[in-house]
């Protein structure tokens, strides 16, 4: 793997740099710095998305024949890195990352008409309807029952840990269309319209005080069969090929590496406790040191895998590993920054959001005040996307052959 820069991508990274000095807004800078969970408000985010729609780059992951900018893998990777370098909010990866390729890839062309355009212009704003109570790693053994009925669905059930609901018109879900065969077999992908009766959102606060899920209760509603992807007993597939698609190509070392270079500038100005910086404390330097050679390390995981991807290779399943180091990664950084301020790092503010004019005031600073619900917030890496566990057998069964 050869990962110098040709010219010709060196010259991509330099446009993609003074794109970003010039379009990013400072309030969608600042507001994306002060957001402690892993997705933006649409306040936030919608705002970002419509600068780079704007721009012809929204849909960088996407093939040009459906919108997207035809970059290669690496430019893509390049495109991300230094949107978390320069402090660039997530995009809305529900979207534009996961409903939106498998609609190109097993859609029928009506469906890919129609939805994909209204992803990039932001007229449907998706969550994603996969988890249920006592179906979260165990994904196979959902109940939420879709029954044909003439030519429509009748979806009864309920979905859990669904990020943003509150916010979605529309839901990507897996439901059981057969409950007689193998639980695998049995499994449909709908297209869900949260805007019709027998749709409620109940909201869940996470440890940190965030209300980013939510659980959803369907009661009798209404799906098109023209709003199923795929035919019908497909969905474990499709949803397998998803969650690959999830972490293929990802590009979590360079957010983990930004944020460390910011713990590591401002441990320059917190004192250690015995006259001096605690930047310059041995200790200190020491764990900084062992993250960030874990970072280094899985960015050249990260590329290994980028390389497979331009090759023509599927992602496959060794992008559970970067799942894998990036869940304890980003759970040791934020647990650094919490000791970087010691009691100031333990205030728990609950009001959001933590930006704005109306932002609650903080005890030292606004990174201070981020440092716990962040990092309770990150407790849920290690859960979502698949657990530790779950990606731990992937990697034994699959990768290491055991």
């Amino acid at each position: 793997m050869d990962i110098e820069l040709s010219p010709a991508d060196a010259a991509f990274r330099d446009e993609v740099r003074a794109f970003l000095a010039e379009k990013l807004p400072k309030a969608v800078h600042e507001g994306s710095a002060a957001t402690p969970s892993v997705f933006v408000e649409p306040d936030i985010g919608q705002v970002w998305n419509a600068v780079l729609h704007e721009k012809g780059w929204l849909g960088y992951q996407w093939p040009k024949e459906y919108g997207g900018t035809g970059w290669t893998p690496l430019q893509r990777y390049l495109f991300e890195k230094e949107c978390a370098l320069a402090g660039a909010p997530n995009l809305t990866v529900l979207g534009l990352k996961l409903v939106a390729p498998v609609i190109w890839t097993f859609g029928r062309e009506d469906q890919k008409h129609y939805y994909l355009p209204r992803i990039l212009s932001g007229e449907d704003y998706w969550c994603q309807g996969f988890s249920e109570p006592g179906s979260g790693s165990d994904l196979a053994s959902l109940q939420c029952r879709a029954v044909l009925d003439g030519d429509r669905y009748v979806v009864n059930g309920s979905k859990i840990w669904t990020t943003h609901a509150h916010h979605a018109n529309k839901m990507f879900c897996l439901v059981r269309t057969d409950a007689t065969g193998r639980k695998q077999a049995g499994i449909s992908f709908l297209l869900i319209d949260m805007n019709q009766p027998g749709i409620s959102v109940r909201p869940i606060l996470t440890l940190g005080g965030d209300h980013e899920v939510n659980q959803v209760f369907l009661e009798d509603v209404s799906v098109p069969v023209s709003d199923r992807v795929g035919e019908e007993g497909q969905g474990w597939a499709i949803a397998k090929f998803l969650l690959e698609n999830e972490r293929g190509g990802s590009c979590h070392a360079p957010k983990l590496s930004y944020d460390l270079d910011q713990i590591e500038a401002l441990a320059k100005d917190q004192p250690d406790g015995r006259g001096g910086a605690l930047s310059d404390d041995r200790d200190w330097r020491r764990r900084l040191a062992k993250l960030r050679i874990g970072v280094q390390s899985l960015e050249m995981i990260e590329l290994k895998i980028i390389s497979e991807i331009a090759k023509g290779r599927a992602p496959g399943p060794q992008t559970s590993l970067t799942k894998l180091l990036a869940s304890n990664l980003r759970q040791d950084i934020d647990l650094l920054a919490v000791d970087l301020f010691g009691p100031a790092g333990l205030q728990l503010e609950l009001a959001r959001p933590l930006y704005g004019d109306n932002a609650p005031d903080p005890l030292l600073s606004r990174a201070a005040q981020l440092a716990s619900p962040r990092y309770l917030n990150s407790r849920a890496w290690t859960i979502f996307g698949g657990t530790n566990e779950v990606q731990a057998n992937i990697i034994a069964r699959s990768v290491l052959g055991l």
